[in-house]
């Protein structure tokens, strides 16, 4: 077809050059008409080559997508092996592909330019619509750029997930501890039935969240039960305290049920903490006895070198005695 039109072209151009003067600006125009006609069919015939079957695709299926968006997707490094497939499953799940203010395509070429998964948010929304979930592609084209896995969030909202408390995989831990008033040790382990609140999607907290409330909230419900035998009989009763302190606000998530998997009995610490504490008190009172002994054998040394320091009083008395009887005598105060 090329070599055909660059025979055509050729052709013209003799004939204008063979033409007469006043016959020359007429053909002149003609031979430029016929140059730039040549030219767009070459043009077309090359996007014909390279989109034609993408074209043809979105045709058959009604997609609403042109040649002309073809061509720009390929100068805006935009790919349409990705926009068209996601345009055509639009178009065939009877979704809203208006350009006005349906999934057009022109809002699939900017999802795709700013980073987001295209095909992933049309299948959300295609989820979304079979299970009569209002989902529209603003609000699925936010949750998948702020990084957010928009089909699983729609799938856990049609099939809940189940996380387990607390989550060995995030903490280590198989079980949580909690102490009641008994000084009894529970050993417990839950399941939280969850699923994803679109609503709250954007900005809510993670599964992390959920984990840390949930636990939070089992350890102060066996912490202020009397005695531990009551958990074991009634179980439920914690799960049911804790759903009714509305855990899930400001989460991702929506809490279905809150089911106590496991409860074991671990050590009782309140016994062990009165030994504790009894082998504590022996401890100061041996301390205060030993320090009341020594006192007292402190103060029988001190009286022993009080007697000395007497006694040594008495015998230098003694010794003055002779003297004062000797100076008596010489006086004359005293007469044999």
């Amino acid at each position: 077809m090329s070599n055909f039109a660059f025979g055509q072209i050729l052709t013209a151009g003799l004939m204008v050059a063979q033409a007469p003067p006043e016959e020359t600006g007429f053909s002149l125009w003609v031979f430029v008409v016929a140059g730039v006609v040549a030219f767009l069919a070459l043009v077309l015939f090359i996007a014909f080559l390279v989109y034609g079957k993408l074209w043809f695709q979105a045709f058959m299926s009604s997609a609403d997508v042109s040649m002309g968006s073809l061509v720009g997707m390929g100068f805006r490094k935009v790919r349409p092996t990705i926009i068209v497939p996601a345009k055509i499953m639009a178009a065939q799940a009877k979704l809203d592909i208006g350009r006005k203010n349906g999934i057009s395509t022109n809002r699939l070429e900017a999802h795709y330019l700013a980073g987001g998964d295209v095909l992933r948010v049309i299948n959300a929304i295609i989820a979304a619509h079979r299970a009569g979930i209002d989902l529209d592609f603003d609000r699925a084209a936010a949750i998948d750029l702020a990084g957010r896995d928009v089909l699983d969030a729609v799938k856990t909202s049609v099939y809940p997930k189940v996380i387990d408390c607390p989550d060995p995989q995030r903490s280590g831990k198989n079980v949580l501890s909690a102490i009641s008033k008994d000084g009894v040790e529970l050993r417990i382990r839950a399941r939280v039935t969850v699923r994803t609140n679109l609503e709250q999607l954007i900005g809510g907290a993670t599964e992390e969240t959920i984990i840390a409330r949930v636990g939070e909230s089992i350890i102060s419900s066996i912490g202020s039960s009397d005695k531990h035998q009551d958990v074991l009989a009634n179980p439920d009763r914690i799960s049911k305290a804790v759903l009714e302190r509305g855990l899930d606000a400001h989460t991702a998530f929506e809490i279905v049920s809150i089911d106590i998997a496991d409860v074991d009995v671990g050590e009782n610490i309140g016994a062990r903490l009165q030994a504790d504490q009894a082998e504590a008190d022996t401890r100061v009172a041996r301390a205060n006895a030993e320090k009341r002994r020594a006192e007292a054998i402190a103060m029988e040394q001190e009286m022993k070198a009080d007697v000395a320091a007497k006694k040594a009083d008495l015998v230098r008395a003694e010794s003055e005695v002779p003297n004062a009887m000797a100076e008596a005598f010489r006086a004359g105060n005293m007469r044999s």
